[in-house]
């Protein structure tokens, strides 16, 4: 039986790769592509793949809240996480929004191979560089949860908040949501009481800090 995958990775020429590489196995399929988090939710949506391979960074809805999207959506439809940040906030977050799995992006063919069928037989899957840190910070006590602060934001709150870090202007915003200036603005000012934020500056680096968004190369 031939597995259906969805890659989404907001970078053209890696999703190309892991294609090939995908392609190289018979019983692994692509049947999607996706440039962003707001994409591959609605692409597992029409699609129903078995497997989503969710790069964690990605503009307009970021990894962690479009895995945990589709993991309330479509919850037949196993996530694996891919990433260049190994620090354990990003697997825990991850993890804790449904993903079945956590790889680095520096990982070989064999290792990318052998997550993809650990996570579509309903294991989890943790490279070996994170997974003792997730191991220890769970012994230690919770250290690898998100922080507080971001829990305390709903999904929209944490959805806005990233288009904001994102450099995006509030009209820009509410066009793209569908939502009036009104609402965004209420929504970032509850954000920044939330959070004990008082400007745009200081919402971006926490966003960068907490994975929501990346910072500009």
């Amino acid at each position: 039986m031939t597995a259906k995958v969805v890659l989404a990775d907001d970078h053209v020429l890696f999703r190309d790769g892991l294609r090939v590489l995908l392609e190289k196995e018979a019983d692994l399929k692509v049947v999607g592509e996706a440039n962003n988090g707001r994409e591959a939710v609605r692409l597992a949506a029409e699609l129903q793949p078995d497997i989503v391979v969710m790069d964690v960074s990605m503009p307009d809805l970021n990894g962690i809240e479009a895995a945990r999207e589709i993991s309330a959506r479509t919850p037949k439809t196993r996530v694996l996480g891919l990433s260049m940040h190994s620090d354990r906030r990003f697997v825990a977050r991850m993890l804790q929004a449904g993903a079945a799995g956590y790889l680095l992006k520096d990982c070989d063919y064999e290792e990318f191979i052998r997550a993809v069928r650990a996570v579509l037989a309903g294991q989890t899957y943790l490279s070996p560089a994170v997974a003792g840190g997730v191991v220890n910070a769970h012994v230690r006590g919770g250290a690898a949860a998100a922080s507080s602060a971001l829990r305390d934001l709903t999904p929209r709150q944490r959805e806005i908040l990233q288009l904001v870090a994102e450099g995006r202007a509030t009209k820009q915003i509410a066009a793209h949501l569908h939502v009036s200036v009104k609402t965004v603005d209420a929504h970032r000012q509850h954000i920044m009481d939330k959070l004990g934020l008082h400007s745009v500056a200081e919402l971006t680096k926490f966003a960068v800090r907490e994975g929501l968004t990346s910072p500009e190369p």
